[in-house]
């Protein structure tokens, strides 16, 4: 959560995949509710596909309806951590924190249009940028784009071995 330059609040949704440890979207607005979490997780699916499981925190727009049955028909896990337990989400913990940090408390924003152009800029340098060590050293869109390249690889091969068969 921030503000704009007038003092309105604005929310940002950070997702972020656990294993690529890329940040596929950081949706802002004055408010975001559950239906437009299943609008952005769905934009997201259509590249992606559906993940198996999503852990979020106790906020309103992951508890109610709407997500609960986006996750139900996309036959998607959703695990909540424990109220006042963050670090069961330690890795975006981390993040929004480096987010606070780095992009957030480093501007002063006019509008949303600004807001957005702002943290998309910020997204696409975490992404292309910035080594991981746990990635062996490697940014997340190299990382993983080196795992879609072996994934696709092994199901080639698979398919190879079938049709020899």
């Amino acid at each position: 959560m921030d503000s704009l330059a007038n003092g309105r609040r604005i929310k940002c949704l950070t997702i972020v995949d656990d294993f690529t440890k890329e940040c596929l979207d950081i949706p802002v607005a004055h408010g975001i509710s559950g239906e437009q979490v299943c609008r952005t997780l769905d934009a997201i699916a259509a590249f992606r596909g559906y993940p198996r499981a999503i852990r979020t925190d106790q906020g309103p727009e992951f508890t109610g309806k709407a997500l609960d049955q986006w996750a139900y028909e996309h036959w998607v896990e959703l695990k909540l951590i424990q109220p006042g337990k963050p670090m069961q989400n330690g890795y975006i913990e981390s993040f929004n924190g480096k987010f606070r940090d780095e992009c957030l408390n480093e501007h002063w924003f006019k509008d949303l249009a600004h807001t957005r152009q702002l943290i998309s800029d910020w997204r696409v340098d975490y992404n292309e940028q910035r080594p991981h060590s746990s990635l062996d050293y490697k940014t997340p869109l190299e990382f993983a784009s080196m795992f879609r390249v072996q994934a696709t690889e092994s199901t080639n091969n698979d398919i190879t071995r079938k049709q020899l068969d």
